[in-house]
């Protein structure tokens, strides 16, 4: 029984989840599976990747071959890593300390790159955020200036017609006076 590594493909359209499955090579994709191992959820970034590392190794070790996603997922999580220093071991190249010891420096170094880059895009989605903010301030004050302009223009042009009025007034008085004082 040739037996493969592959994905199922779990949830509604356009929103695909995947079950990670140990399966017969001649079974249908997302039929009759020896076992899961876990899950893949490609919409989230960076992609969730939830498995059994165990049971993979194990799979792995016995002959199973993953397809080349899973292949790509197993490497990116290191049980490929774990595989190739377990046969060092075997074959004698190396001890099984020393394997367990390479093997938790890479998880360790592995974990601390997956979490600086969460960090860094959440990072970056906040910055952007107030980029945003800072370019939606700056057209709002823009709006508001060109209102209050608007506004002062309205009222400068209302307000002279009657201060004009006052003015032309003031004057006719006071050439009335100036011309009753001439007379007399």
């Amino acid at each position: 029984m040739a037996v493969k590594i592959r994905l199922a493909r779990r949830g509604r359209k356009k929103a695909a989840t995947y079950d990670i499955v140990v399966a017969d090579a001649r079974a249908p994709r997302d039929g009759r599976f020896v076992e899961k191992l876990g899950t893949y959820n490609p919409n989230t970034n960076p992609a969730t990747i939830v498995y059994d590392a165990d049971r993979a190794f194990y799979w792995v070790m016995n002959g199973a071959q993953p397809t080349e996603t899973v292949r790509a997922m197993l490497a990116y999580r290191g049980v490929l890593l774990r595989r190739h220093l377990q046969l060092g071991v075997t074959k004698g190249a190396l001890t099984q300390e020393v394997a367990d010891q390479r093997y938790q420096a890479w998880l360790t170094e592995k974990d601390t790159k997956i979490e600086a880059k969460k960090t860094g895009l959440t990072d970056t989605k906040a910055e952007a955020r107030k980029q945003q903010l800072a370019a939606e301030t700056k057209v709002k004050e823009a709006r508001a200036e060109a209102l209050a302009q608007k506004q002062a223009a309205a009222l400068a042009a209302a307000t002279p017609a009657p201060a004009a009025e006052a003015e032309a007034t003031e004057g006719t008085t006071e050439t009335a006076e100036t011309s009753a004082e001439d007379a007399a």
